[in-house]
């Protein structure tokens, strides 16, 4: 029976497959018999997973307040019944008579109680009733994966055209996906900005986040369609819903078809400005992908994906393999790439040991601090860019500068690394790569003038310049509404910024969601960007609206908005200039 749910599309396209459900606990279950002098412990064991189980329970019962009301009811009523199941239910009590009693492990006692509820489930005459062995199932699911401690790559082995679905996912989690198996994904929680939305931009996989009711309603091996334009999942389409995607999915083709034949040509607008057009890179393998939508270089390369879903750090050769790849792969065009920004919900195991809580918090020990902190990993990194460097143009970019002093130490050690390179015997470019601030605090923005004075090129991070602008995580559900590029203040950070690197005559760009949404086109080349940068499939769209603008017409209406103090009025003068044909 075709079922319908809704939710926020985070990443367009249409995407047909099979549903994986990655909470699914599917770890291997073995039984093993307990002595009896251990049984204690193995009830220590099981509490232990409990625990976790209602944290995590909790959580998502947090996050989901502040989706629509009708959703976050809904949500509420499940969770909160998945959190009664834990504590002292038929569920819970049957295991511990099973780990007691019969002396056998907590994973197969979980399916020796699960397997007695099914079974009494399966005798009731209420269709409703019986319906809820799914929570139950959900539960027990949940509780053996606690007991698992189950850290294996959740992608390793999916068929092909397989759909994600989940209650959440991180952006460890996204980068694990193969476009090749990969279809799409969906999500409980999540929302357009989140770091895990940009990497499914950056994949080309269509997706879904924050489809509140696809908890216990979709099953492994249901048929799905992802519409990540309308944010809508299908469920066992039937032929008509089926015929009238494929249809959309042909037409969304023929769009990127279209869109082809820019490629080759120069991002020029109607009186004769050029502007240049880079791509963001999360993963190597999308370097395809950047080539053949006609992207003038790397002007982002997150380094993140080297660290994550791994325990140890990764090594020099390891770094230059990747680093020396793309440079070659981009055949002289230039490659941007932002020294380790580990921080926020990108997070790496081996170095949450050494910084615990503070590298997963947005104000804590993330990108230049932590680099400057733990200096043995810059050097590394340094090491693999400077010998990469070898190969083609390279820049280097160092990611939450505040102080000028933070510039100065990076390149001390940037000089230092150099010289120890040169001893050993390396061969290295004839200059060092420019070392450029990415400015996405709003300290570093006022500060642009003095920053300006150390370093070769500037990069705009426009996604976490706002969120600390607004005091707003970009990656919670319950204030991402008030997560707004269009605010004032941070238009005025970038104007400034802007204005800054001009005055100082060093290049400047904008690397952030807003450059890849045609929408904003306008208003960036008004304010005096000339290079951008985003996920490469974006790039024909934006330069199309780039062809059609008069980059004079464009300044004029940025004057006019900049003067403005709310930003609904700013997003009716932007959106009506598009509407009225640039005038």
């Amino acid at each position: 029976m075709e079922q319908i749910f809704e939710g926020l599309g985070v990443s367009s396209g249409i995407g047909f497959g099979i549903a994986h459900i990655r909470e699914s606990g599917s770890c291997e279950i073995t039984e093993y018999c307990i002595p009896k002098q251990h049984i204690g412990d193995e009830l220590v064991r099981l509490d232990k997973a409990l625990e976790a189980s209602r944290d995590q329970i909790a959580k998502l019962r947090q996050k989901s307040k502040d989706l629509p009301e009708a959703a976050a009811e809904e949500l509420g009523f499940l969770l909160d019944a998945h959190l009664h199941m834990l504590k002292g239910s038929r569920l819970v009590r049957g295991i511990e008579r099973e780990i007691s009693e019969n002396g056998i492990n907590a994973e197969a006692a979980v399916q020796h109680v699960l397997n007695e509820i099914s079974e009494s489930f399966k005798q009731l005459d209420d269709a409703y009733i019986a319906s809820r062995e799914s929570d139950v199932h959900q539960v027990a699911a949940r509780i053996i994966r606690n007991l698992c401690e189950d850290d294996q790559a959740p992608f390793s082995e999916l068929a092909e055209n397989s759909i994600i679905i989940a209650e959440e996912l991180t952006p460890a989690d996204t980068a694990l996906m193969d476009p090749k198996k990969v279809s799409g994904f969906a999500a409980v929680l999540g929302g357009p900005e989140s770091h895990t939305a940009i990497m499914g931009r950056a994949l080309n996989l269509p997706a879904v986040l924050g489809a509140t009711n696809l908890v216990g309603s979709i099953n492994t091996g249901d048929h799905i369609i992802i519409d990540g334009d309308a944010g809508r999942i299908v469920v066992n389409p039937t032929e008509a819903t089926k015929h009238h995607y494929l249809k959309r999915a042909q037409e969304y083709l023929e769009r990127i078809t279209q869109l082809a034949v820019l490629k080759d040509r120069p991002a020029i607008t109607c009186d004769g400005v050029q502007v240049t057009l880079k791509a963001n890179i999360e993963l190597p393998v999308e370097i395809d992908n950047v080539l053949d939508n006609g992207a003038e270089g790397v002007g982002l390369l997150r380094s993140e994906f080297m660290y994550m879903n791994r325990d140890t750090l990764p090594s020099e050769d390891d770094q230059y393999d990747v680093f020396k790849h793309l440079i070659e792969r981009l055949e002289g065009k230039p490659l941007t790439v932002r020294t380790l920004d580990i921080g926020g919900d990108k997070t790496a195991k081996s170095l949450i040991d050494d910084f615990g809580d503070s590298i997963c918090s947005p104000l804590g020990m993330r990108g230049i601090r932590l680099s400057l902190n733990r200096p043995d990993i810059l050097e590394t990194q340094y090491r693999a860019l400077l010998r990469a460097a070898v190969h083609g143009p390279l820049q280097i970019l160092l990611p939450m500068v505040t102080t000028v002093n933070d510039v100065r130490q990076a390149r001390r050690i940037l000089h230092s690394v150099a010289s120890q390179l040169r001893d050993e015997g390396y061969e290295l470019a004839d200059y060092l790569p420019p070392l450029g601030a990415m400015i996405e605090v709003p300290g570093a923005a006022l500060a642009a003038d003095a920053l300006a004075q150390v370093c070769e090129f500037f990069a705009i991070g426009s996604n976490d310049l706002t969120m600390y602008t607004l005091a707003t995580d970009r990656a919670d559900e319950q204030v991402a509404h008030l997560y707004d590029p269009l605010h004032p203040a941070v238009l005025r950070l970038i104007q400034f910024t802007t204005q800054a690197a001009l005055r100082n005559r060093i290049p400047i760009s904008l690397c952030g969601e807003i450059a890849a949404n045609p929408r904003y086109s306008a208003l960036l080349l008004g304010l005096g960007i000339r290079d951008f940068s985003m996920s490469a499939s974006n790039i024909p769209k934006v330069k199309e609206r780039l062809l059609e603008m008069e980059c004079a017409a464009a300044t004029k209406r940025a004057d006019i908005i900049m003067e403005q103090t709310d930003s609904t009025r700013i997003a009716m003068l932007l959106d009506d200039f598009s509407d009225r044909g640039n005038v």
